[in-house]
């Protein structure tokens, strides 16, 4: 059973087909593999195992998913996108699948010229993510078609989210809510990161979350220095502070939860002093979520306050960036973006800092939904705890 409606697919690619009515492409060719998912996930809703490979959009007529043969009976199944083919350029290098029906350029351009006509020009998406024997196949293999970068159009596609997608979103978000009650009652002086981390993906995964946007972050004491740290086999030492995080996804669409927890379930003075200077900042950024705000604007104030207390040299990453598909993805609001923020953008307030001397590293983190009127909490629960005083 597949993750996308037939016809959310369909509204999706309509929308490529206007991109290339503008830049008159005849068909747009979206990479993909299991490490750069979004794009294709996009179009239908499933990504392969192993292999790499490409929804091809054609101006007229049926997408296909341009793969390899141990991919195929699985997208059949659960791609919202059916019609495939083996092509060589995306398969495993040297694997024999004597079974299978496996095709080239020749094949594919004769399949495409019944179809459409003569092929002039393809727009491409995602060229500088294909492995480069990869790309250099495509390349050679058209030639004589004029090849176009389409990726910035389309990932502007993505910056929106329709209603089916905000739907999953806020489900998601609901699966980071239990994790994070969840992980934070595993926090104990004894217990292994491991298990703060397992204690979060059960919960997700028991609940149906159908993936995750990263693999769970568990950071203790100096090991929070890392910014993205997956959990070890490290045990918890009291007095330390732990930073967590976890990104359930629906349907494979993101939620995700971040916090700084005290191991022994008591913040110290000194503790308290940091998580004071992480909600102020929330706080400041969270204030700026307003329709029509440029990136750089949000970002600025709370790099201002943090500045104030000597976290120049520690800010590693932006306030604020958009979740969908990937946890984090474009646009990112950060100190030199130009980008808008727009409604139906589903957006994070990521406030962090690392390598600092005494606090070491931490992150607090939630979602909001980006209406005409300005931002509405993803999580009700964790808006409330990262905008609230310090006891």
């Amino acid at each position: 059973m597949g993750f996308m409606p037939t016809e959310v697919s369909r509204t999706h690619i309509d929308r490529v087909r206007e991109i290339m009515e503008r830049k008159n492409y005849d068909a747009v060719l979206v990479y993909y593999d299991e490490f750069n998912i979004g794009n294709g996930w996009y179009l239908t809703g499933w990504c392969p195992q192993f292999e790499s490979g490409a929804v091809l959009v054609p101006r007229h007529g049926e997408s296909m998913l341009l793969g390899g043969p141990e991919s195929e009976p699985f997208a059949k199944q659960d791609s919202a996108v059916k019609k495939t083919r083996n092509f060589k350029p995306f398969m495993v290098p040297d694997e024999e699948y004597p079974a299978s029906t496996v095709i080239g350029f020749p094949e594919l351009f004769a399949e495409l010229r019944r179809n459409i006509g003569a092929l002039k020009k393809i727009g491409v998406v995602g060229a500088d993510r294909m492995p480069t024997g990869c790309y250099n196949a495509i390349a050679a293999g058209f030639s004589g078609v004029e090849l176009a970068d389409a990726t910035d159009d389309y990932l502007r596609l993505r910056y929106i989210k329709d209603d089916w997608e905000r739907g999953c979103i806020r489900k998601a978000f609901a699966l980071a809510d239990v994790s994070y009650d969840a992980m934070k009652a595993a926090i104990r002086p004894g217990a292994q990161e491991i298990q703060v981390a397992a204690a979060g993906e059960y919960a997700a995964r028991s609940r149906g979350a159908s993936g995750f946007g990263f693999t769970a972050i568990v950071g203790s004491g100096t090991r929070a220095n890392a910014v993205v740290p997956t959990a070890s086999s490290k045990i918890l030492t009291a007095g330390e502070t732990v930073m967590i995080g976890l990104a359930p996804k629906v349907n494979g669409y993101a939620g995700v939860m971040g916090d700084y927890l005290p191991v022994s379930g008591e913040y110290t003075s000194d503790q308290k002093e940091c998580l004071k200077v992480l909600r102020e900042a929330f706080r400041l950024t969270r204030a700026m979520l307003k329709p029509g705000a440029v990136g750089r604007d949000i970002d600025a104030p709370a790099r201002r306050f943090c500045e104030k207390h000597g976290l120049d040299g520690y800010l590693i990453c932006p306030f604020a960036h958009t979740i969908g598909i990937h946890e984090a993805e474009s646009p990112f609001f950060g100190p030199n973006s130009g980008d808008v923020l727009q409604p139906g953008m589903t957006v994070c307030v990521d406030v962090s800092f690392f390598g600092h001397p005494k606090w070491h590293g931490s992150r607090i983190e939630t979602g909001f939904e980006i209406t005409e009127t300005g931002a509405k909490p993803l999580s009700a629960k964790m808006d409330a705890l990262h905008t609230s005083e310090v006891e």
